[in-house]
């Protein structure tokens, strides 16, 4: 199985589950005047309370074959762009660079700037007009070349995991 059909299978199980609580929930009890739905409800509901456990145990048994896939699995993205060199890093570090950190990267790279300040004139204390200055401790053209591989790079794995999830076998042991 593929980590992709992995995933879609856990999605289905969920949906699964959902429908047998919902039917436990709807036919576990009634009033013993009513007419019960099915014949033998009380062995209708157990065997939904035990399907439901089995497919919970499968998709814990799926959730960590993709998590052992992708702590296993390494991937080469070129994240900057062409020319550059490709990075690698397994499934799992690649996600969590999607989820938060190449945005907090970004996010970084971004807060450099002028902080609103201007160059012009300014008079001191004493009177005197003096030129003013902004000193930058940062390289202008560096920063601009991050943010834009910072906001290109979420894109970029996604591409790359589309295709890896789709064509990587899930490690089941």
């Amino acid at each position: 199985m593929k980590i992709i059909e992995g995933m879609k299978k856990i999605k289905e199980l969920d949906l699964k589950a959902k429908d047998l609580r919902e039917k436990v929930a709807k036919h576990c009890a009634d009033l013993d005047f009513e007419t019960p739905v099915y014949t033998d409800q009380k062995v209708i509901v157990d065997g939904w309370l035990q399907a439901h456990s089995d497919i919970l145990k499968e998709i814990l048994r799926l959730k960590v074959a993709i998590q052992r896939t992708n702590l296993a699995t390494v991937v080469s993205i070129d994240v900057a762009g062409e020319g550059e060199p490709l990075v690698q890093k397994t499934i799992a570090e690649w996600v969590h660079r999607r989820q938060k950190l190449a945005e907090l990267e970004g996010s970084m790279w971004k807060g450099l700037g002028d902080r609103g300040l201007r160059e012009g004139t300014a008079t001191q204390t004493s009177g005197v007009q003096r030129d003013v200055k902004i000193r930058r401790y940062y390289d202008a053209k560096r920063r601009d070349e991050k943010i834009t591989i910072f906001a290109a790079e979420p894109l970029r794995i996604d591409a790359a995991l589309e295709v890896v999830n789709a064509v990587t076998d899930l490690i089941e042991n």
